[in-house]
């Protein structure tokens, strides 16, 4: 029996990964919410649902003594780009409501993951097989609350004993649910425009390379550091994860096998090209492997196929 809060549930990880684990486990999985962003279909339908914002601890209090949560997984964010155009929103919804949360776990004992980035590195961290503990120094508001998240955190598991975890993810790439103001969107936004004939526009220069995951990969990382042994974990929050690392031109070149008339040109967003460049090229993640066995499944190549087989199923398209 399992009892584990989302919070964040309707969001590009949350709407899946809310799935997962109602799939995965017997007991309440509830799907926390704030209005205007309500649950639909299978996800309103399979389990229970509750206004959750998390900038209301009180709120994040009661939901979780009614259903006796024991995970909390805290997906509340902006995203890299939307972080950018709002600082201040980024920083209350990522770290005085990461502060709700972990009050909340010390208060009901409960474990909590809330996710960190590719972008709580910058320019001054090493590019190629960023270490898993190196200098982190970013330069966007979005990377500033992810560093701060993985330090808060860590106080709450070595002050109070919260047993916290969290993984650094890098681009997601999902047919799901559209992503929302990142920088790596171009990643799933490219996949749409081949499956529905038109020509892609992207936002990020030839030749920059970022980590990008499949959310199959994703998911099953987020559900296997809150499974590890944590007898093992040397690091807790939070674990670098990688599984391919491309430009552009790649991710089009692949495409471009099953769709060989699809048109790409460049107009690059000065903001999201900025962060991107920031970033890492590739991500070093053999702590993960060695100290809970992360590995992802998915490359370029089955990634690619898979997310055209669904998008035409999703999108009706022979």
């Amino acid at each position: 029996m399992k009892n584990v809060l989302v919070i964040g549930s309707t969001g590009q990880i949350g709407s899946e990964l809310t799935m997962k684990l109602r799939n995965m486990y017997d007991g309440s999985i509830v799907a926390g919410y704030i209005p205007g962003a309500e649950p639909k279909g299978e996800l309103l339908e399979s389990g229970p649902a509750e206004v959750v914002n998390v900038l209301d601890g009180k709120q994040i209090a009661e939901v979780v003594k009614k259903y006796r949560i024991d995970t909390i997984y805290n997906l509340a964010a902006l995203l890299s780009a939307v972080a950018e155009r709002k600082p201040l929103m980024a920083w209350d919804i990522g770290l005085n409501g990461l502060l709700n949360v972990l009050e909340v776990a010390r208060e009901n004992n409960c474990a909590v993951f809330t996710p960190s980035s590719i972008g709580s590195f910058g320019p001054s961290t090493p590019h190629d097989n960023t270490p898993q503990d190196t200098i982190q120094r970013p330069t966007s508001m979005y990377g500033v609350t992810k560093v701060a998240t993985e330090l808060l955190s860590d106080y709450y598991f070595h002050k109070f004993g919260v047993d916290t975890r969290s993984v650094r993810f890098p681009g997601l790439i999902s047919y799901t649910t559209l992503p929302g103001g990142g920088t790596t969107d171009y990643a799933v936004e490219i996949y749409y425009a081949a499956v529905k004939g038109e020509e892609f526009v992207c936002p990020i220069a030839k030749g920059t390379f970022m980590d990008m995951m499949y959310m199959p990969d994703a998911l099953k990382a987020a559900v296997d550091i809150m499974e590890a042994d944590p007898s093992r974990l040397v690091h807790r929050n939070s674990f670098n994860i990688a599984s391919m690392s491309f430009a552009p031109e790649h991710v089009y070149a692949e495409i471009c096998k099953t769709y060989p008339d699809f048109k790409m040109r460049y107009e690059v967003d000065p903001v999201r090209q900025a962060i991107a460049d920031s970033w890492p090229d590739k991500m070093d993640d053999s702590c993960a492997r060695k100290e809970w066995g992360w590995t992802p499944h998915y490359g370029l190549a089955g990634m690619s196929a898979d997310m055209i087989k669904n998008l035409k199923i999703k999108l009706g398209v022979e």
